[in-house]
Formats: C-alpha cells, sequence, structure tokens
C-alpha cells in the first residue's frame, strides 16, 4: 500500500533541483494553466505568449534553487513570468518614449465608470486586443499592483510615460466598451 503524502512547495522544489522528472512534470501540471494566462495578457498573440511561457517555466527549473520557501512556489514562478513578459517587451519595445505630465492628469480626470460593468472576461479580451505599451503598463499597474514608478524602472520608461500609458489604456477600454454597447 503507497501513501499519497503531499509534499510542501519547498519539498517540490528541492526534488526538482534533484532533477526528479515526475516531480517537474507535477509542477508544471500545477501551474500552467495560471501562468499561460499571465502570458497572454502580456503577449500581442498566442505565439508569442507560448514564447514567453516556454521562456518562463525553463527559468524557474533553471533558478528553483533560488526558491527560499517564503511564499508560494506559485506565486514565485508567477513573477518569473512577469519578469519575462517585461523583458521580452522590453527588447521588442517600439512604443517606448516620454510622455508630459499633464497629458496624463488630462486624461487622469476622465469617466471610465464604464469599465466596472465589464466582466472579467470581456476586459481580458480586450486588453488582449490593446496596443502593447497600454497593455503592458495597465497590467503591471492594474493587474499586478506595481506602481508607476517601479513599472518606469522595470521596463526603463520615465514615471510620466507610465502614467500616460495606463491613462490612454483606460480611455481606449472605455471606447471599445462603448462601441460594444452600441452594437448590442
Amino acid at each position: 500500500m503507497t501513501l499519497n503524502v503531499q509534499m510542501t512547495d519547498l519539498e517540490l522544489a528541492h526534488a526538482c533541483i534533484e532533477g526528479r522528472k515526475d516531480t517537474q512534470k507535477k509542477v508544471y501540471a500545477q501551474h500552467a494553466r495560471l501562468m499561460m494566462s499571465i502570458c497572454l495578457r502580456y503577449a500581442r498573440n498566442r505565439q508569442e505568449a507560448e514564447d514567453i511561457f516556454q521562456d518562463g517555466f525553463i527559468k524557474a527549473f533553471e533558478r528553483m534553487n533560488q526558491y527560499s520557501g517564503s511564499g508560494p512556489l506559485g506565486g514565485w514562478i508567477r513573477m518569473i513570468m512577469v519578469n519575462t513578459a517585461i523583458n521580452h517587451i522590453r527588447a521588442n519595445q517600439k512604443w517606448k518614449h516620454t510622455e508630459d505630465i499633464e497629458a496624463a492628469e488630462k486624461l487622469d480626470g476622465e469617466d471610465v465608470g464604464a469599465l466596472e460593468n465589464m466582466s472579467a472576461g470581456e476586459l481580458m479580451d480586450l486588453v488582449q486586443r490593446m496596443p502593447t505599451g497600454y497593455k503592458t503598463v495597465f497590467n503591471l499597474f492594474a493587474i499586478e499592483g506595481f506602481a508607476h514608478k517601479e513599472i518606469a524602472e522595470q521596463l526603463g520608461v520615465t514615471e510620466n510615460t507610465s502614467k500616460t500609458q495606463f491613462f490612454k489604456a483606460r480611455r481606449w477600454l472605455k471606447k471599445q466598451l462603448e462601441t460594444i454597447s452600441r452594437t448590442a
């Protein structure tokens, strides 16, 4: 009779470090769906998301010895995926420029209440269609919870650019929602 003992995240990480393929498959299976959804939020298309996803899991397994066990393994892998996506975007950044803070402040005053009436699925579909700069900053600020200063440092842009990209993303989402509302 075999006991089915649940391994802790730290035990899973150590088994992965030891090269146990069964444990690596288990970790992958436990986290693949959520990690792919994260990659899809940042990527322009599914193929790009799959590239980010693959690179992110390779990094996670290569760096598994850096996992301290202080938080959930899934959260640690999530940060690797987000950072992999950011690095991918940074390497392919065509929208990088500076923005005037006055433009950001003007956009901040716009009514974005229409976004509150969207389902999570509808919002994610719209986010996927956003221009890269808008989508990146929107994901990092609104979903991941980073401050504009942190986003600016990660992307190598000014804080004003981060704020403006976020406000433009909100405006873009509002416009898309209004279009959907009119056709419904």
